[in-house]
């Protein structure tokens, strides 16, 4: 072991999301997210990482700041572990491998490389808020843009029939990784959209950003049985009455608000 580890401290004024994915292709590694912030740490100098995010940074027109660090070199994989708590979500409890299942609650375990996809995200929240309400044993559920999977796990630890798709081929393995560790099943994944499907569902689940639930309005609809639900989310503040019009032949059933963020509840009338 190196006495000494690097560690980068990267803070985006906005677009968190695009950062944070962005980090974990470079990196493929363990990033920790903390309020607002990704922390990166490696063995070697991480200052091309550091001017990639600076450049990235300008060419959205947004202020990213940077700080690195050279730090003793102690087990800060057990530090990164004690940083990610789980949490719980109406009746279902989220936790990493290495916390223990809580008694009473539904059991799913994710193993984060980011605070998204592990239920800590407002949006993911949200969602999992939605789908403890409104999918029931045997529902067909479509996850589109699955991710990690927690959404589609939740849905099967519920008794659904569930299809998992996603635009990003890592992302489909490790929602199929995930579905293993948490002993559940998919009926079928494929790496794509919505539009690469002809079933009809009970509820289709959507996590995104608004600019593409927008862009796939069309496919997301056709996928919603009569009287289906369909839950957006990822939908920043200033949007969200955009996405809500786009989709207006489906009826509000709720509105849920996590801070900036917004999970739409539409029911096909």
């Amino acid at each position: 072991m190196n006495e000494y580890y690097y560690q980068l401290t990267v803070t985006p004024s906005s677009h968190a999301d695009l950062f944070g994915e962005t980090l974990l292709e470079i990196m493929q590694d363990a990033i920790e997210e903390r309020d607002g912030a990704f922390i990166v740490r490696h063995a070697e100098s991480l200052e091309d990482v550091a001017w990639a995010m600076q450049r990235l940074g300008q060419k959205l027109g947004i202020d990213v700041k940077t700080e690195g660090t050279r730090e003793k070199n102690e087990d800060w994989i057990d530090k990164y572990k004690s940083s990610i708590q789980p949490i719980a979500v109406g009746d279902f409890y989220v936790r990493p491998q290495w916390e223990n299942p809580a008694e009473g609650k539904i059991d799913i375990i994710i193993n984060p490389a980011l605070a998204f996809g592990s239920g800590h995200h407002e949006t993911t929240f949200s969602c999992l808020q939605a789908i403890n309400q409104y999918v029931n044993k045997y529902d067909r559920v479509l996850d589109v843009g699955c991710g990690s999977g927690i959404l589609s796990i939740a849905a099967a630890k519920k008794g659904a029939v569930v299809d998992i798709c996603d635009t990003d081929e890592v992302a489909v393995e490790s929602a199929q990784e995930n579905f293993t560790l948490n002993s559940v099943d998919f009926r079928e994944s494929w790496i794509g959209s919505a539009h690469n499907t002809t079933r009809h569902y009970d509820v289709v689940t959507a996590n995104i950003i608004a600019d593409v639930l927008l862009m796939i309005d069309k496919a997301l609809k056709a996928r919603v049985k009569e009287g289906g639900i369909l839950i957006l989310s990822g939908i920043i503040d200033k949007y969200v009455d955009k996405v809500e019009e786009r989709y207006k032949e489906f009826a509000t059933v709720e509105k849920i608000q996590n801070k900036e963020w917004y999970t739409l509840i539409l029911k096909r009338n």
